[in-house]
């Protein structure tokens, strides 16, 4: 309508090949859980800011038997953090990348986010490449790469309840996170650059 030439969208995309089920390593799984049981092994990559609403995982993670929680990530808001979690089964990395990144999300079973601020969600196709089932809110960019009940779950933003419920879907139903994981890695691996 504006006369400009050469327009095209760019839609999001990732590193298919580095963010792969493949990258999964049992040490890299046992630093996540940083010394917690066995149990799932839920993952959440983020700065570690107040926007990005990590503490509503804390609020979530008693109602979910069995489950831990690795903390990817640093920033101003960690210590803060780091207190709200204290006494349940979390482990915090500080920050990974490359490689790293991609083993640590390749070791988990499942990927929770909170943020409602995200115009795309790099870390949750990251996450879905990577053959992980997500549970976010539904919220922003979000709704645009997990399909609810098909590459994750989607819970009302700052529902700490729904969102518990969702996760706790995953932990137990084992079918349904093996479904939504083999789904997620499809859509993102089809979503390169």
């Amino acid at each position: 309508r504006r006369g400009f030439e050469r327009v095209a969208l760019w839609p999001p995309a990732v590193d298919a090949d580095l963010f792969h089920p493949a990258k999964a390593d049992e040490e890299m799984r046992r630093r996540l859980l940083g010394g917690a049981g066995p149990g799932v092994l839920l993952l959440t990559a983020s700065r570690l800011a107040p926007e990005k609403n990590v503490a509503l995982l804390a609020d979530m993670l008693p109602g979910i038997p069995q489950a831990r929680l690795a903390i990817v990530g640093d920033g101003p808001h960690r210590a803060a953090l780091e207190r709200a979690f204290r006494g349940l089964p979390v482990h915090f990395t500080g920050y990974l990348k490359g490689p790293e990144l991609a083993a640590a999300f390749a070791s988990a079973d499942a990927f929770v986010y909170a943020s409602e601020t995200e115009t795309m969600g790099n870390v949750v196709l990251e996450a879905m490449a990577s053959g992980l089932a997500v549970v976010a809110p539904r919220a922003g960019g979000l709704t645009s790469l997990v399909q609810h009940g098909e590459t994750g779950l989607l819970y009302p933003a700052r529902d700490s309840v729904r969102a518990a419920g969702e996760i706790r879907r995953l932990t137990t139903d084992h079918q349904l996170r093996r479904r939504l994981s083999a789904q997620a890695r499809a859509r993102a691996a089809a979503m390169t650059w």
